[in-house]
């Protein structure tokens, strides 16, 4: 067998499909784009969705990637398994409708077994086929030379995961021999495609064929595909493991220079892949933690609480974890980062490129968690205490389960402490905690398929179109080359005429309207007819899979296929889209040259009234900031620059210093606008004719929309105006208020108020304590018994918690009861305090426990420690009833 690199086998396996006709893509970012199913790019097909199900037509069918991925559903198992990885690549080759099963599978074979490329015994590949699917099982016998009795048919073998395109698959493994093998020969696993070790996956071909649609659920009843793909899958991971006999993929190039690094760093542990240890599995789970970590900040993710950045948050947390077991101190992940780098240079070397500003980011998380680490250790012993206290034999599931979200300890983690104070752990609540908050997470991502069923009509529409939006917004004497509706039977058709009163899809041999794209909403406006009526409204303008402007209109009046009409844009909505779209790129360079080059774009919307810019950035933008952002970008509008674009290849513009969107892919020949030398910028959209059109720049908020990601919204021209003048008027009311002569004096007006209120304040809470001390010694005096337990209740006129807390704190001078319970009404509003005596915590009596009793005697709810507590109520009238409930709860203890 051949000995390959990882690097090798990656770069054999692009050049044998470019070697077929097959445009090599390269591996995209991380983070979806404009797929807000995905939480990261979990597949090698993901980021060719749009090509599967028919949106966009390719401008090659065939492609071919090596796709770096992540997953995350089965962390657990990582380390623990030969094969379970968080970040992976898979390599693949695809046919949108172009080649199917009679080419992929002999391709298949030839790259598998042929000694120009992977060279592998063919006596040691086996292949599954799906039992229904016996063309492919024929393509196998007669179109290879696969040894007799390697074929196996196996019913799971159908690639379906919902709506859109699905079909049977063939999958092909590896006989690793006799040394991996695992089960006895008469077991029921012991096959290619069974539950074993010997046998390892390594490439599964999907030949989707049928399309899923709504409602049905046998696959024997979906109808054909308009046009049949090829959707291919080779993990890399495991490919590696064959050439380099890798007893699991961490034994691979892959893995083993950030194994040996950190046996390094191990004071008291080495590495043995032969064997299965603790320690082992620590030194696997940091390999595979890091480079995932590494790759997801590579490409603009960053630490948070939610979504992506939680996902980060927690494999760093589990990888210090892991550091911790092998007797590593302080901060090390930060040393791993550059080997990463170094494994992955030869097919992604932005890694090494921004290993600095990774290991930043790395290092502060580590520094944070090292914080947080000890309080969590704190919390664990205060809850293995608890449950002690109170005869527990177990710590909750709930309790576990926070200690593993919020301070990222590991279930096994909790376990093994709580097993050294002879407590047990409730796994099946914890793993109950943890299904619902992945139901909260798949809840909060969008609910839209994964992957559309496909519109021959649109898919198949070759008819020419050319935008010239560039340079005019109206068009006279423009061909109706396409309508597209639904006929007679419900079904979308291409039709000879759309009738007044409908809503159709209108294509024309050229168009000025601008189809929505990068963020910026289409053009809208008329359609006239050649005696100059309008005959429809252009509501949406969206571009078909073959690039054609597809127009939703209105029907106001008959339109034939074939006519000629006029195009007129609505000019106030394009000028106004135009100049904001305008400001979105002054906006993005200004946040650059403010915040730094680590700012990147991550979405961005340019309506006629206002735009949105979204960009990754950890934290809020301070206020001083967002004014120096704002001024830099009122400036250039001062300058009155020109704004200017052109079109040319890709490296020139990157000369020029063009600035790309963040994981953005662009052809062979990019459209650079440049905005006077302030900014220049890849793009594709409509622009003003220079700054000075924009008139005004305003920033109307800053906020947090996702992990380590910020939104900018803001408006331009006279909505600015309109916006300060708002602004001014309502300073002018203030002033006023405050009896200001001029606006510029209502500040130091409102702060000699805000003095005179705190003084009012504190001679108020003097008084209010004097009182509350007075009344204290009568409501001592009202002791009242329960069960044999004393406790005295009382309402007293005070205007807050604190006064409240001051009786208590005199109570607790000599303690004239066991309980304590006050409440207060402060302008319809409940506060209740309870305390309890140390008498009455030995009793088993605690405040915290007595004011959930209480609390919903008023509407409200509330906690505490054992010897205090506090809660809070809507409702006043239920007072007494609160109070009553007191006796109630110390009868019942």
């Amino acid at each position: 067998m051949k000995e390959l690199t990882s690097a090798e086998v990656r770069q054999m396996f692009l050049d044998f499909f470019a070697s077929k006709g097959h445009e090599v893509v390269p591996s995209k970012n991380l983070i979806p784009q404009d797929d807000p199913t995905l939480l990261w790019i979990n597949s090698g097909v993901a980021t060719l969705k749009k090509y599967f199900d028919g949106t966009v037509v390719p401008e090659n069918p065939r492609i071919t990637n090596a796709q770096k991925a992540i997953r995350t559903n089965d962390i657990e198992n990582v380390g623990k398994t030969a094969r379970h990885h968080t970040l992976f690549e898979m390599m693949g080759n695809f046919s949108i409708g172009d080649y199917f099963k009679e080419e992929v599978i002999p391709w298949a074979w030839e790259l598998l077994t042929s000694p120009e490329w992977y060279g592998l015994d063919k006596e040691r590949l086996y292949v599954t086929v799906y039992p229904k699917d016996q063309e492919a099982k024929k393509i196998w016998e007669e179109k290879t030379d696969l040894p007799a009795g390697h074929i196996y048919e196996v019913e799971d073998n159908f690639w379906d995961i919902g709506e859109g395109p699905s079909g049977p698959d063939s999958e092909i493994f590896f006989d690793r021999g006799p040394a991996f093998q695992d089960l006895p020969d008469d077991d029921p696993e012991m096959y290619p495609g069974g539950e074993n070790e010997r046998y390892l996956e390594i490439w599964n071909i999907v030949f989707s064929q049928f399309n899923h649609l709504p409602g049905m659920t046998d696959n024997s009843q979906y109808p054909e595909l308009p046009h049949k793909n090829i959707d291919t899958g080779m993990g890399l991971e495991r490919v590696v493991s064959v050439f380099q006999n890798g007893r699991t993929n961490f034994d691979t190039d892959l893995f083993l220079p950030i194994i040996r690094a950190t046996e390094a760093l191990s004071p008291n542990f080495k590495y043995d892949g032969t064997k299965d240890s603790d320690s082992n599995t620590s030194f696997k789970v940091i390999a595979d933690h890091i480079r995932a970590i590494t790759f997801a900040i590579s490409d603009g993710a960053m630490p948070s609480n939610e979504g992506r950045g939680y996902v980060i948050r927690r494999l760093l947390r589990r990888a210090v974890l892991h550091g911790q077991k092998l007797g590593i101190q302080g901060e090390f992940l930060t040393q791993l980062v550059p080997i990463v780098g170094e494994i992955m240079q030869s097919y992604y070397p932005e890694v090494l490129e921004n290993a600095t500003r990774i290991q930043k980011t790395v290092a502060a998380e580590e520094k944070r968690f090292n914080a947080t680490l000890t309080g969590g250790l704190a919390l664990l012993d205060d809850v293995i205490a608890a449950a002690k206290a109170d005869g527990k034999t177990q710590i909750s599931g709930a309790d576990a389960f926070k200690l593993s979200d919020t301070y990222g300890f590991p279930l096994e983690l909790t376990q093994e402490q709580a097993a050294e104070a002879g407590l047990t752990v409730d796994v099946a609540g914890f793993n109950e905690a943890l299904q619902a908050q992945r139901a909260r997470a798949r809840a909060a991502r969008s609910n839209d398929k994964s992957m559309g069923v496909q519109n021959a009509v649109l898919t198949d529409l070759k008819v020419a179109s050319e935008y010239v939006g560039w340079s005019e917004t109206a068009v006279d004497s423009a061909e109706v080359v396409a309508i597209i509706g639904q006929d007679a039977d419900g079904i979308d058709a291409l039709l000879d005429q759309a009738v007044a009163g409908e809503q159709r899809q209108l294509v024309f041999d050229k168009t000025p309207f601008y189809a929505e794209m990068g963020g910026q909403v289409a053009d809208f406006g008329t359609v006239l007819n050649k005696q100059g009526d309008v005959v429809a409204e252009v509501i949406d303008v969206q571009k078909a899979p073959n690039g054609q402007h597809v127009h939703t209109v209105n029907v106001l009046a008959d339109i034939t296929l074939g006519e000629n009409v006029d195009l007129r844009v609505d000019m106030a909505r394009h000028v106004a889209v135009s100049k904001n779209h305008t400001a979105t790129h002054m906006l993005d360079q200004a946040l650059r040259n403010v915040l730094g080059g680590d700012v990147h774009q991550a979405g961005s919307l340019v309506e006629p009234d206002y735009l949105r810019f979204d960009f990754t950035n950890e934290g809020p933008v301070s206020a001083a900031d967002l004014d120096q952002i704002e001024a830099m970008v009122n400036t250039e509008i001062a300058k009155n620059a020109p704004i200017s674009w052109l079109e040319t290849d890709i490296e020139t513009a990157q000369q020029m210093g063009a600035v790309a969107v963040f994981g953005e892919k662009y052809g062979d020949v990019v459209r650079v606008v440049s905005i006077g030398d302030f900014n220049k910028e890849f793009d594709g959209g409509t622009h003003a004719q220079s700054t000075a059109e924009l008139g005004l720049f305003k920033i109307v908020s800053e906020s947090g929309i996702g992990a380590g990601v910020r939104r900018i919204e803001a408006v331009t021209g006279l909505d600015a105006l309109a916006l300060y003048k708002a602004e001014e008027n309502a300073l002018k009311a203030v002033a006023a208020q405050v009896k200001a002569q001029k606006i510029a004096d209502a500040p130091d007006k409102v702060a000699d108020l805000q003095a005179e209120l705190k003084a009012t304040q504190r001679t108020l809470e003097s008084v209010e304590a004097k009182l509350a001390n007075a009344a204290a010694d009568e409501v001592f005096n009202d002791v009242q018994t329960s069960n044999g337990h004393t406790y005295i209740v009382a309402q007293l006129p005070v205007s807050g918690m604190d006064g409240l807390r001051q009786v208590a704190d005199n109570w607790k001078a000599n303690y004239p009861s066991e309980v304590l319970v006050l409440a207060a009404d402060i302008d319809g509003k409940v506060n209740l305090i309870v305390a309890a005596s140390p008498e009455a915590n030995a009793a088993g009596i605690k405040a915290g426990d007595l004011i959930k009793a209480i609390a919903p005697r008023v509407g409200g709810g509330g906690g505490g420690r054992p010897d205090m507590a506090q809660a809070g109520g809507k409702n006043p009238a239920g007072i007494p009833d609160a109070f009553a409930a007191v006796a109630d709860f110390l009868a019942q203890n």
